[in-house]
């Protein structure tokens, strides 16, 4: 199936900003994280479609998955 990435903040160094990707049914965020070997540690808000969801959520084609990373700072 196919589904709809967007990376943001350190994310992005050296992947991409927007892409899709094909994964196999069943496929969940946790999944398609270490398929882009995202740091989890860094894993801060997961949006599926616009809607904040977890790292368990079971992925649908054509999905639209955000992932952002804790933010940081002072």
């Amino acid at each position: 199936m196919k589904i709809h990435v967007k990376l943001y903040g350190v994310f992005r160094i050296g992947r991409f900003k927007e892409e899709k990707v094909i994964v196999p049914d069943g496929t969940r965020v946790q999944d398609l994280v270490e398929q882009l070997a995202l740091s989890t540690a860094l894993l801060g808000i997961i949006l599926v479609n616009g809607r904040h969801s977890d790292a368990q959520c079971s992925l649908q084609d054509g999905d639209i998955v955000s992932l952002l990373p804790v933010l940081d700072g002072g």
